[in-house]
């Protein structure tokens, strides 16, 4: 008995301290017994939040709404047992309404933890986002109404037919939940005003009625394929929630619906059923239902189908997989927390301290859903909480850090002090420990930056034989806070009272890189982004930009204020001109080194609308690789696509890149570290190349080898591709299993597979393991490859796989209709091929539809089929005096593409009946009409205008030749009577009297009157040339000379006179000669011959001889006269003589001769006149 009870003491003692213990390792302090859930309440109803935890008392409940703390009110009442009351709940506005988050937070001594967040809802209902708009069907075939509404919670909606419930029929009339009515074989009983009506517990709200019209169908109905009108469109539906995949199939025979996944997974038969003729209900869907569903329409007994696909993303909240663990840790140690969630959208972890969020900074850092808490402080002992959070919800996890305090341990260092040695050192000093200084074995000195969130701590450990530390490799003009911790073998002292810092300023490091775009042919926008504080090393005060022409060594500076200033427009400068930029930084110890020049050539001086330069943002990706993204700039300018050229710095510029219009993003791989490159990028329309945007970027340097722990980073695997749809593929990976919580992104490669073109590889970038790879061809198959980057290093790339894209219905219509009536009641229809894109199956077979008017108007067409090798039908049976419309569509596997323009077919009556038909010309047995998507123009409207334009065109030819013929006769005419006139003239020159000493008249002055004014154009075509034998008058140097109607009519016997011509000058015309006396060759005489105008009207064409000759008709008298000829003598001194010639000419010219003789200077002048 004594042992039974000694056992029995032994057992209470132990539950009793391992109830003790247990609550050192469970951390039961403080918890939740109950806690708010999510409630929906109607306008002015009362609401009951719960809120109940259990710990060493005393506990305290407060409350908070959207993350605010709630105070209490009238409206609200905080219970004794920590319940929420809110009475009367109302909504006015979003600023002003009981509706949103709320939490209780539970505090005791050992800290404080916050509740899930419970979702107070007020029931209402909205205005409908989709309501029923008018349908015309005709008879036996698909209606179908749409009506949407926002409501909490969700509507139910509910039709009318003519403002009376609809009886519902399950044969025909489905109404599905999603608010969709759908009648199938439409009776004309079924024709009337529909609406929808939306009920919840808040309100009822009715929509606006459509029409639906039932026209008479036709008879007998043609065969028609099976065409999808209302298909299954990508649904995302949060977990538990009921989806409607839709799907409409028409076509005679009646086609029929069937469901299957593109992944081939069996679809859920417990949670999914068929509602109507062909649509799939999910009810209650989970993440195993996502996928891609397909709905295909077969035509019985035949291999005619057409497919229509999408998407179903299931939306999940968050879970918490890896709970964080309660730690016990001593003082100065290290607490790591991990915390990892899983759910759709993918979960943000926070962390919480008693119920606060909480920051990273030098002791405490958060990364990967980690939180790392170093040098652990008495205040560091709390209760932290793991929040996950996505749009689904969120989720806590509650963990507990225990502080342990060591007894004697040393007092903390004491009397710190810290001085500025440079710009990138600070001595520190200290005095040791008051208490247990002998025990000290070592010191730890940490700092960080003063300024800025999650700023990294930095620790230096020295020896206990020193009490002064040079801290350097800072960072200058930064502010720096100090503390030391003394060590002993059991533990870590306290930490000493925090010093701050600052370091002096430097010249920057660098200067920014340089962004340059033009805006006008005479300008270019000099932009460049701040300097970091690392490299800025202190505040900049001053930039300096200097540039000059790639041609001239003239320097020209600007300096700009250093604060807030990024940009300078330069202006007025040459187009289409090579302009070197460079950019230097100063802060007030003085200016850096200025950057290397970079090159930009302005626009070209165009009237064209060109392009703008877009915006360019460059990014490096690691140390190979950058990724260039731009957004065009707003402009009239149709873009057509991009280039992209770059090149490293001190290299010549390479070939541009072609990129796609649609594309606003590209990477380039294969640079090299630490190397600057420039980077063009331009856009390109109809009009030519747009304006230029030029940047230049730094790529980083690559891990050292001691730090390439990671160099080698395994590929990503389980990669796996899913088709969505004919343009989209869905790509997922998993992340590899190493042990690193450092953040990684990826890229992914794809290329069209069995296609070696480099420039067809795209890549993306994510830091997802799933991506949607858009803007795929139809019917491709393409290759996908994913690798893996993290730390500035990269993965290989996986293994490749491969996935073929759905194959998509003919996007174009056949081209080229033409239709020809080749009989009275046969036409001919004949096409081409439509343009398909890239990767779509040829076609199968062409539908042609045609009709009368008549018909049309009553929706009633014939129909007929070809095979897809087929381009021409006939059409036979047409009623002559109708006029037929005539459309074609092009079918593949996929399904039917869109029908071509229609064009209109006149079948012409009998010639008895030619006068009821003026559009066409009668007696002809053929009209043909060509369609090519704007106009239709039949043969004989073509033909009407060839022949009305050859006509005018011989018309004018014809007038031409006459006006050319005219004008040659009369010039030839004046040019004979011009001839026959200055050859009288010349005659009476050769007989002109002598002087009384024997020789010929020294000056003579010839005056002739003209008969015909407008003889002589003053522009050219006259010739007048005086030798000593006379006049010599011409019409033209070369009788054969296209176009030219003067001609030489009369030639002088002199053939030196020929070389000679005439200077004219308004009003008169003077030719001078010299002439030779005795041996004295150098005394000339000069003997003007005065001309008067020969020519009225025409006096702009008189000077062809001057501009031919090239000279004022000046000439010498060795030119002019004989060289047999025999010196005169000189006259004697002081003698003079004159006399005037008349002579009688012919044509009312007057001719007068006058010679004069001096001893100074005997001359002869010859004057024609009027």
């Amino acid at each position: 008995m004594a042992f039974f009870k000694r056992r029995v003491i032994q057992l209470w003692l132990i539950f009793i301290w391992f109830q003790s213990f247990s609550g050192v390792l469970c951390f039961s302090e403080l918890s939740f017994i109950s806690e708010p859930s999510h409630v929906t309440v109607l306008p002015n109803d009362n609401v009951l939040l719960d809120c109940l935890a259990q710990g060493e008392p005393p506990i305290s409940i407060s409350w908070l709404r959207n993350g605010a703390k709630l105070s209490e009110n009238e409206h609200i009442q905080f219970l004794s047992n920590g319940s929420l009351y809110i009475s009367n709940v109302w909504s006015v506005s979003e600023a002003q309404s009981d509706d949103g988050f709320y939490q209780c937070l539970v505090k005791n001594k050992y800290g404080a933890i916050l509740s899930q967040r419970s979702r107070l809802t007020i029931s209402s209902i909205s205005s409908f986002v989709t309501q029923p708009s008018p349908v015309v069907v005709s008879e036996g075939s698909v209606a179908r109404f749409s009506c949407s509404v926002t409501a909490v919670p969700a509507a139910i909606i509910t039709w009318e037919l003519n403002q009376s419930a609809l009886p519902l029929e399950t044969e025909r009339i489905t109404v599905l939940p999603n608010g969709v009515l759908q009648i199938r074989e439409v009776k004309p009983e079924d024709a009337g005003n529909y609406r929808c009506v939306a009920t919840n517990i808040a309100n009822r709200l009715k929509s606006k009625e459509a029409m639906l019209s039932v026209m008479p169908a036709l008879a007998p109905r043609p065969l028609q394929r099976p065409q999808i009108v209302a298909g299954p469109q990508n649904i995302t539906a949060s977990l538990h929630q009921s989806v409607v995949l839709e799907c409409i199939a028409t076509g005679n025979p009646r086609p029929l619906v069937s469901w299957s996944r593109a992944d081939s997974k069996p679809i859920d038969v417990f949670n999914a059923r068929v509602l109507g003729s062909g649509n799939l209900v999910i009810s209650d869907v989970k993440p195993e239902h996502s996928g891609v569903y397909l709905c295909r329409a077969t035509t019985p007994r035949t291999r005619n189908f057409t497919i229509a696909a999408a998407n179903l993303t299931v939306l999940v909240p968050p879970s918490i997989v890896e709970k964080p663990e309660s730690q016990t840790r001593p003082r100065a140690g290290t607490a790591r927390f991990s915390c990892q969630a899983e759910g759709l959208p993918t979960p943000r972890i926070t962390w919480l301290k008693n119920g606060e969020e909480m920051c990273s900074n030098g002791r405490i850092k958060m990364y990967n859903s980690k939180l790392v808490i170093t040098q652990i402080m008495p205040e560091d002992d709390a209760m932290y909480q793991c929040q996950a959070e996505n749009s689904q919800g969120s989720v806590l996890s509650l963990a507990r850090l225990i502080v342990v305090m060591s007894e004697d341990r040393p007092s903390a260092p004491r009397n710190v002090r810290a001085e500025t040695i440079s710009s990138s050192a600070i001595l520190l000093a200290w005095e040791r420990p008051q208490y247990n200084a002998d025990k000290v074995i070592a010191y730890s000195i940490h700092y960080m930056k003063a300024e800025g969130l999650n700023n990294e701590e930095y620790q230096a450990v020295i020896g206990n034989d020193t009490t002064s530390h040079i801290v350097d490799d800072l960072e200058p003009a930064r502010n720096y806070t100090f503390y030391i911790v003394a060590y002993m073998p059991m533990g870590a002292s306290r930490m000493s009272e925090q010093v701050s810092q600052s370091t002096l300023e430097d010249v920057p490091l660098r200067t920014p890189e340089l962004s340059l775009i033009s805006r006008s042919p005479t300008d270019i926008l000099v932009s460049w982004q701040p300097l970091p504080s690392k490299l800025s090393r202190g505040r900049v005060s001053a930039y300096r930009l200097s540039y000059r022409t790639a041609s001239n060594e003239h320097v020209t500076s600007v300096e700009l204020p250093g604060m807030n200033t990024t940009s300078h427009l330069l202006q007025d400068l040459q187009p289409d001109t090579i302009y070197l930029m460079r950019l230097a930084a100063s802060t007030r110890v003085g200016w850096s080194q200025p950057s290397a020049w970079s090159s930009h050539r302005t626009p070209k001086t165009s009237s064209a609308i060109v392009p703008p330069a877009p915006a360019l943002q460059l990014e490096p990706l690691n140390c190979t690789s950058v990724t260039v993204r731009w957004h065009p700039s707003p402009s009239d300018a149709v873009i057509q696509g991009y280039h992209l050229s770059y090149y490293e710095d001190d290299h010549p510029e390479g070939s541009p890149i072609q990129i796609s219009g649609q594309d606003h993003q590209y990477s380039i791989t294969g640079l090299g570290p630490r190397k600057k490159y420039h980077m063009k990028l331009w856009a390109v329309s109809s009009h030519g190349d747009g304006y230029q945007a030029h940047q230049t970027v730094i790529t980083p340097a690559c891990p050292s080898t001691q730090n390439r722990r990671l160099a080698t980073l395994p590929s990503p695997d389980h990669v796996h591709a899913q088709t969505n749809s004919s343009s989209v593929i869905r790509l997922t990976w998993g992340r590899p299993a190493f042990v690193s919580g450092k953040p990684v992104n990826y890229t992914i490669r794809y290329i069209p597979a069995q296609l070696f073109n480099a420039s067809a590889v795209r890549f993306l970038h994510t830091t997802n393991q799933k991506v949607m790879v858009q803007g795929l061809r139809s019917n491709t198959r393409y290759e996908f490859a994913v690798r893996l980057h993290m730390d500035q290093m990269s993965s290989p790339w996986s293994a490749p796989v491969y996935q073929r894209t759905l194959l998509e219905a003919p996007s174009t219509p056949p081209l080229a209709v033409r239709v020809t009536l080749i009989e009275d009641d046969t036409a001919l229809v004949s096409w081409r091929q439509p343009e398909l894109p890239d990767g779509t199956v040829t076609v199968t077979h062409y539908t042609i539809l045609y009709a009368s008017q008549r018909a049309w108007l009553a929706g009633e067409w014939q129909v007929l089929q070809r095979e897809g090798g087929n381009t021409m039908a006939l059409l036979e049976r047409l009623v002559p005096g109708n006029t037929y419309l005539v459309k074609i569509s092009a079918s593949n596997q996929a399904g039917d593409g869109p029908f071509s323009s229609i064009v209109e077919l006149p079948v012409q009556r009998s010639r008895t009946h030619q006068g009821k038909n003026p559009r066409h010309t009668d007696g002809l047995s053929e009209t043909t009409v060509f369609s090519d998507g704007l106009y239709n123009i039949d043969e004989k409207s073509m033909t009407g205008i060839i022949v009305g334009v050859c006509i005018a065109l011989a018309c004018i030819c014809i007038c031409v030749f006459i006006l050319i013929n005219k004008t040659r006769g009369r010039y030839v005419s004046k040019c004979d009577g011009h001839g026959k006139a200055f050859s009288n003239a010349a005659d009476v020159t050769r007989t002109a009297p002598s002087l009384p000493n024997g020789h010929q008249a020294e000056r003579a002055e010839v005056l002739v009157p003209m008969m015909e004014p407008q003889f002589i154009d003053t522009k050219g075509g006259t010739e007048l040339m005086i030798n000593t034998a006379g006049p010599i008058i011409g019409c033209g140097k070369n009788k054969k000379r296209k176009w030219q109607f003067f001609g030489s009519v009369e030639k002088h016997t002199s053939k030196k006179g020929l070389g000679r011509a005439s200077f004219y000058k308004t009003g008169r015309t003077e030719l001078r000669y010299e002439d030779e006396r005795g041996v004295a060759a150098a005394a000339v005489a000069s003997k003007p011959i005065l001309c008067g105008p020969l020519c009225v009207s025409e006096t702009s064409n008189s000077s062809e001889v001057s501009r031919e000759t090239s000279d004022s008709g000046n000439y010498s008298q060795d030119e002019m006269s004989d060289p047999n000829s025999h010196p005169q003598p000189p006259l004697s001194s002081g003698k003079k003589c004159s006399k005037d010639f008349p002579v009688p000419t012919s044509h009312d010219i007057h001719l007068h001769v006058k010679a004069t003789c001096s001893q100074e200077q005997p001359s002869t002048a010859l004057s024609l006149s009027m």
